[in-house]
């Protein structure tokens, strides 16, 4: 099967990477690093519930003229838990992963959730960055039965324990569901989604902790003005409409450039990944000077 796979991708899933930990307000977080120590610094962040994993396909691409980091955030992949998540915590670690590689200011790439981390990385530390992006992130207001649910402290189930690797492989999905996500890609980031669990359930299990689901969101009103560069990447077809894009837009109160990526879904590294490295490098490329 991999000789029918292209080229892009296999050489990128062959390409070695470090494999890093930084300790983050008492929590191990682990990350991955693509090209030269001392080049600039770019940091991939994933979206809700997913992991390093998803840029495997994406970095080494972007690693020519700059150290690409992919982030376990905690609660997510190999990092550690803890007892409660926020988005000033998110970017704490992603400043963190940033600064144990180089002293210079950071790039901040962030998908769906990730890209919430990134504004709110912007919007508190902002004089520390060289610029950050958001990826199809719908920065939008919560529903009042949504509030209401978070209000109440409802609680999370436990992750349910799947008994082989490939039942719980086949019960991978991203949501939204998207039938354009590339086969090869969405198989690549599910065997990266699951770990093996070793107690009275012995079995296979995901690896993200179900109580960051209370501390994915972020609502308009926490948008603010940054001291660094940003961009808001979305997909055609993606949770970022051009409404939702327009306001975050005008909120963040500055001349903020949109790319369209046409017939792209929410999670474009998985239906367009050729366009995302090529979007990606663009702005990789007019953020290298200062």
């Amino acid at each position: 099967m991999t000789d029918d796979l292209p080229a892009w991708f296999t050489d990128a899933l062959a390409t070695p990477y470090d494999d890093r930990e930084v300790e983050v307000q008492d929590t191990s977080i682990r990350y991955r690093a693509w090209g030269k120590s001392g080049d600039p610094v770019a940091v991939l962040i994933h979206g809700g519930a997913a992991h390093a994993g998803w840029w495997d396909h994406i970095g080494p691409h972007l690693a020519d003229h700059h150290r690409i980091i992919a982030i376990d955030l905690s609660g997510h992949g190999d990092s550690g838990r803890r007892e409660n998540y926020s988005l000033e915590t998110w970017a704490a670690e992603a400043i963190a992963v940033a600064a144990a590689e180089s002293d210079d200011p950071p790039v901040l790439f962030g998908h769906s959730m990730g890209g919430f981390v990134a504004l709110t990385a912007a919007r508190d530390h902002g004089a520390r960055l060289r610029a950050v992006a958001a990826i199809d992130s719908p920065v939008r207001e919560m529903s009042p039965e949504a509030k209401a649910w978070m209000a109440g402290n409802a609680s999370i189930p436990s992750p349910k324990v799947y008994p082989d690797r490939e039942t719980i492989l086949a019960r991978f999905r991203t949501l939204p569901r998207d039938e354009a996500n590339i086969d090869y890609v969405h198989r690549h980031i599910a065997e990266g989604s699951i770990r093996e669990v070793g107690d009275d359930s012995h079995g296979w299990s995901w690896k993200f902790d179900p109580r960051l689901f209370l501390s994915t969101r972020m609502e308009p009103e926490a948008l603010a003005n940054a001291a660094c560069d940003v961009a808001l990447i979305r997909g055609e077809r993606g949770m970022a409409t051009r409404d939702i894009t327009e306001d975050t837009r005008a909120r963040l109160g500055r001349d903020v450039p949109v790319i369209l990526i046409p017939d792209a879904g929410h999670h474009i590294m998985l239906d367009q990944p050729i366009a995302m490295i090529a979007v990606l490098q663009t702005l990789l490329s007019q953020w290298r000077t200062p």
